[in-house]
């Protein structure tokens, strides 16, 4: 190979990217078994759903993954990195509608699109493990896997209100309903009482909670987001007698010292005594009217959209056990029927909320908590009070502070048969059911003789009807006559299938389960391949997914363990959360017209370069902000790379060992160099994923060794600072570097070669600068071997020429030392 015509020429990253690319296919380079002695390493991407093309932001997130994957191997690991397809829901069934295809066929045209796409990549992915969730050798694991939990009484089914449109026969996402209508139809969204199948999260909610703190590889505010959403509350359940009647109110409450100022009841809309607490009285009617209105108005807001305080007396009262005081009952649209028992005693005084809804509607406000030092007069209050104080017109307890009065109070609720300790949480049960089409159906039948009837585990997979063929009807299931009669494996009658299909959260809590032996026929989970890789080492993908999907991977995690699966407590050892992509000040999204095409690109300047570009422009956890010259420069250093590579093919045939008594200076820097750059790039990548620095390091070699001296540079030192460049920069550019180490003339491949380690003493510098200032100034400076220590460098410092002329015969009165930076001389 001429060195002179390489030096001019661009590498051709076309050619050489689809030569390893089909290399790697071939020889199945990344296909990995759970029988290996070595240490095992799983790293996960969160799986996309099969939208139809990869964006900028699976770029980034699939290439941090690749990195850390082709990084582990290098360091020894038995590595598993796989993808899949998360690839039932909604939107496919909603853009196969828009464009008049079948899901299915839509779907897979999608997920064979991606792959390519994926491919292209160059990611170093254990194809064979591949897996999408809307084919049945998945979902008949699933199925299995509900009657597992079934069976251990880990799923109930139960009434609950829904969003359903009449028009298109279906209940509606949240995010359907627009403006109080169906977003496809038009029509108005009513609320409908249906019964849905659930799962008992719940069960595990303190343990969910307690383990957090085991998950010291998350980002702390995942950690905190995820506490925030399990909510324990520790406090009083207490029975608030109904006025005239043989029921009681059970309201839940942390702040039990307030119960002395208890003035009304606030009631959820959902509240299930309201029917009976208003019937017959004069505010029935309006009653009914405010639940209706508040439901429709709570269905068209917004998640974050804060509603008006509002409410609606309903003509009952309730007695307090403490005081015997009548407390009228009102149902208010700011309680929640999923927190707590739906009632909540409402203490104007110190609750800001009670206090702003008493204003507004005319109700008295009691003082119980006096801050010290303080005396709070209700007249004369402009919001409530809420911190912690001293009891006053609290009877018995007056005088106690809130924390002991606390404790006082539950013991006295308990012994008066009032109330009991409680405590509560804010995580509702998983509601699972989906009224759809394009999910995993649910394998039970409804028989008017036997009831609900789970189907025995030889009749799975119970397959969704013309998914395998891609043609025929896609209704959702309830609307499909063919699918819902059946017959009952227990008495062999007449039955109805479940037409509700799961959630695809579902699909997505346990798929890294799966990928540990996703072909094994005889049972969803692999025992053995389990034990061996889970948990997964890390974790990677978008905080969005922070709470959810997080969470529902965890509790099946812990159920899969409790049903004898796994040994683990939980899934995610590491968690990455990845910013976004940035362009013209928003996310890429189709609807801002911001979005630059992968695609475009990879034929452009090549997978290297945006690989490249994806990993240098922000640390991992920070959002990117596209920059189409940071593009350009990323080109442009791997074409650097190559000429610096082919332009030197010489100093491959000789020798790799290094003689350092010979070397001159310019060789003894470069080898320096390529030592320090060792350290500073592993140092890079163990320190949280922060390739933008490992690339920049490796930048300055390239520089150093790419740089004119006047002494020639020994050949072996050259061997192996380029040597150091391809073995370092493999991980974020493999195409070019497998290229140029074969370009080499090496036999091996550079992905079967170990990560580099550095000589401590190699990399030391040999001389340093050391600031020298009197009273904080700067007067001189000194050049001194790295390694002097600092009662040398005092004396070096007093003894330096300009030094000795500005202090005369003053006797310092102290001298600061900064180790290999600064000495001062205070006078």
């Amino acid at each position: 190979m001429s060195s002179t015509t390489q030096l001019n020429d661009k590498y051709d990253f076309k050619t050489i990217e689809n030569r390893w690319q089909q290399r790697w296919e071939t020889e199945k380079t990344y296909k990995v078994d759970h029988r290996s002695d070595a240490p095992k390493y799983y790293v996960l991407e969160m799986f996309p759903y099969p939208s139809g093309r990869i964006h900028m932001g699976h770029v980034r997130n699939y290439s941090i993954g690749d990195v850390i994957a082709r990084y582990k191997r290098m360091q020894g690991f038995n590595v598993l990195h796989p993808m899949g397809w998360d690839a039932f829901g909604l939107p496919a069934e909603n853009a196969a509608m828009k464009v008049g295809v079948h899901p299915a066929a839509w779907t897979y045209d999608n997920i064979e699109y991606m792959r390519n796409q994926l491919k292209a990549m160059g990611l170093s992915y254990d194809w064979d493990r591949e897996l999408a969730t809307c084919r049945p050798e998945y979902y008949r694991w699933e199925q299995q896997l509900f009657l597992k939990m079934l069976e251990h009484g880990l799923i109930y089914r139960k009434e609950t209100s829904v969003n359903w449109c009449d028009d298109c026969q279906t209940v509606l996402a949240r995010e359907q309903v627009i403006d109080g209508t169906c977003w496809r139809c038009d029509q108005a969204v009513v609320p409908k009482l249906m019964h849905g199948w659930f799962f008992k999260i719940t069960d595990y909610a303190e343990e969910l909670l307690n383990d957090l703190d085991t998950l010291t590889g998350w980002p702390e505010k995942v950690v905190t987001m995820q506490r925030n959403w399990i909510g324990k509350s520790v406090g009083l359940l207490c029975d608030f007698p109904i006025e005239d009647s043989d029921r009681t109110l059970s309201i839940f409450t942390t702040r039990p010292d307030t119960i002395f100022g208890v003035t009304f009841m606030s009631l959820a809309p959902e509240h299930p005594l309201i029917t009976g607490l208003m019937q017959g009285k004069p505010q029935e009617q309006a009653v009914t009217a405010f639940i209706q209105e508040t439901i429709l108005t709570k269905q068209r807001a917004t998640p974050d959209q804060e509603l008006e305080k509002q409410g609606v007396f309903t003509g009952s009262y309730c007695i307090n056990p403490f005081t015997g005081e009548r407390i009228p009952i009102y149902v208010a649209n700011f309680v929640l029927m999923e927190y707590g028992t739906g009632a909540v005693m409402a203490v104007p005084a110190h609750d800001q909320r009670d206090f702003e809804f008493a204003q507004k509607y005319g109700l008295p406000i009691k003082v119980v908590i006096q801050p010290e030092g303080e005396l709070l007069e209700p007249s004369t209050m402009t919001a409530a009070i809420e911190e912690p104080g001293i009891l006053v017109s609290s009877g018995e307890f007056s005088g106690l502070d809130s924390q002991t009065a606390q404790k006082a109070i539950i013991a006295a609720a308990q012994q008066q048969g009032c109330g009991r300790p409680h405590v509560t949480y804010r995580l509702r049960d998983w509601g699972i059911s989906r009224q759809r089409y394009w999910g995993t159906p649910i394998p039970v039948v409804h028989c008017d003789r036997c009831g609900i009837v789970p189907l025995p585990e030889s009749a799975l997979p119970i397959l969704l009807p013309g998914a395998d063929t891609a043609t025929g009807d896609h209704a959702p299931l309830h609307q499909q006559p063919e699918f819902i009669a059946t017959v009952c494996p227990q008495c062999n009658q007449s039955a109805r299938r479940e037409t509700d299909t799961l959630d695809t959260f579902v699909e997505s809590s346990w798929y890294f389960v799966r990928y540990t032996n996703p072909a094994l026929s005889t049972a969803p989970i692999d025992t053995e391949a389990a034990a061996y890789w889970l948990p997964v080492d890390q974790y990677i993908g978008g905080v969005e997914h922070a709470i959810l999907h997080l969470l529902y991977a965890r509790f099946f995690t812990k159920m899969l363990r409790d049903l004898g699966y796994l040994t683990i407590d939980e899934p995610f050892s590491h968690l990455l959360t990845q910013g976004m992509v940035i362009k013209d000040g928003a996310k890429m999204s189709k609807s801002k017209g911001n979005v630059v095409d992968p695609n475009e690109l990879i034929e452009q300047y090549g997978a290297d370069t945006v690989r490249l570009f994806s990993l240098f422009a922000a640390p991992p956890e920070r959002d990117l902000e596209w920059n189409d010259q940071g593009v350009e420069g990323a080109s442009r250093f791997l074409n650097r790379v190559y000429r610096l590579v082919t332009g030197n093919v010489d100093c491959f045939t000789h020798p790799a060992a290094i003689n350092l008594a010979a070397l001159n200076t310019a060789s003894r820097t470069l080898h320096r160099k390529t030592h320090q750059t060792i350290r500073r790039v592993t140092e890079s990548i163990e320190s949280d994923f922060h390739f933008n620095t490992a690339i920049s390091r490796i930048m300055e070699l390239v520089n150093q060794a790419a740089a004119t001296t006047e002494e020639p540079i020994d050949q072996a030192v050259l061997r192996e600072a380029l040597e150091t460049v391809l073995t370092l920069l493999f991980p974020m550019a493999p195409h070019i570097c497998e290229e140029l180490w074969q370009l080499a003339g090496h036999a091996d491949l550079l992905e079967n070669m170990v990560w580099p380690a550095f000589d401590s003493e190699a990399a030391k510098e040999d001389e340093i600068t050391v600031v020298v200032q009197i009273n904080g100034k700067i007067r001189s400076k000194l050049q001194v071997p790295a390694d002097t220590d600092n009662q040398t460098l005092e004396r070096l410092a007093m003894d330096d020429e300009k030094i000795a002329q500005l202090t005369g015969q003053n006797k310092p009165k102290k001298i600061i030392v900064v180790p290999k930076k600064l000495v001062n001389i205070v006078l």
